[in-house]
């Protein structure tokens, strides 16, 4: 079973928008070594056990591409610090690094700027943050060893419980854009009615 509220506030949720550029900036602790998260960030066969199949020449110059999701280019890498990618799109920036934290646990930072975010202001957040905060769950499940190795990431986010965890996401996300000023109300509740359709299909706001 999921601790669902656990994985919710593990994460740290920010939304900034500069000009017509949104940027969402993600933070949360791992209980494992720097150099562990890197391997699981960045092997592909231990990122298909947790987030899915990449394929493509994973080098600086390189590009990569998720199986049924999206690609990329890739424009910097200091391992086992930080990697940067254009995701999606070239205005699409997304950046992961990696601190050390108390004992031997890491502190995660994840960092997505839309130049054309796909909503008005921050609301467009609403379709990036939920399917990150998938992705740290998975991470987390995975480092800490609770993820049996038959499992499916991409079956396990179908579950009923995934779904569950989704709506929480969606929700403090919600409050996250809220908190940043950097949308209208009105655009905000658009936004995430079309996130949770996505996200967690049966949830009302």
């Amino acid at each position: 079973m999921i601790d669902i509220l656990e994985h919710i506030n593990a994460v740290q949720r920010e939304v900034s928008r500069t000009g017509e550029t949104v940027t969402v900036l993600m933070r949360r602790s791992y209980q494992a070594e720097p150099a562990e998260v890197w391997d699981a960030l960045t092997d592909p066969e231990r990122m298909r056990r947790w987030f899915m199949p990449v394929t493509g020449d994973l080098k600086v110059g390189g590009s990569f591409q998720l199986e049924g999701n999206a690609g990329g280019d890739i424009l910097e890498c200091d391992p086992p610090k930080s990697f940067k990618v254009t995701f999606g799109g070239p205005s699409s920036l997304l950046e992961l690094r990696l601190l050390p934290g108390a004992g031997s646990s890491t502190e995660l930072e994840l960092e997505h700027s839309m130049g054309e975010a796909p909503a008005p202001g921050g609301s467009g957040a609403l379709w990036v943050g939920p399917g990150w905060d998938g992705g740290l769950l998975g991470l987390a499940l995975y480092v800490s060893g609770e993820l049996p190795a038959e499992t499916d990431p991409v079956q396990m986010a179908d579950s009923p419980e995934v779904i569950d965890y989704n709506e929480q996401s969606v929700r403090a996300w919600i409050e996250a854009i809220r908190a940043s000023g950097t949308t209208t109300e009105e655009d905000l509740l658009s936004a995430a009615k079309i996130s949770l359709s996505q996200y967690a299909p049966d949830a009302e706001l």
